[in-house]
């Protein structure tokens, strides 16, 4: 393996797309991968992915850049948060999310698991 590798969310290595209303571009980057998700007004993790993923909550784990539009995430035990342009944040196993007014939100996401929106 090379010392570098440099890629394009625009030429992914692979599109997940969810249920309705976005999808996340996966570039695979050595053993590890990073995506852009493009989730649109009234996305939804428990409508748009949780029918792919097959549980009650994302138990993914997140690591994420929010390019633009606002998020609301909503831990299992209650816990809450929204994350907004320019927001870095880490998102443990064990929440639900949407779309907070009516612009997309972009987010480029470097902890996901390399399974997330992706049927299994």
């Amino acid at each position: 393996m090379s010392g570098i590798e440099i890629k394009q969310f625009d030429s992914p290595d692979e599109v997940r797309p969810f249920a309705d209303k976005g999808q996340a571009r996966v570039v695979d980057l050595g053993e590890s991968s990073a995506l852009r998700g493009t989730f649109e007004p009234g996305w939804r993790w428990s409508d748009h992915v949780k029918p792919i993923a097959g549980t009650e909550s994302c138990q993914s784990p997140h690591l994420l850049y929010v390019l633009s539009g606002r998020m609301k995430v909503v831990m299992d035990d209650g816990t809450e948060g929204e994350v907004g342009p320019g927001d870095a944040a880490r998102i443990e196993p064990g929440h639900d999310a949407w779309v907070v007014g009516d612009e997309s939100c972009e987010v480029v996401d470097f902890g996901a698991m390399a399974t997330y929106a992706k049927p299994h």
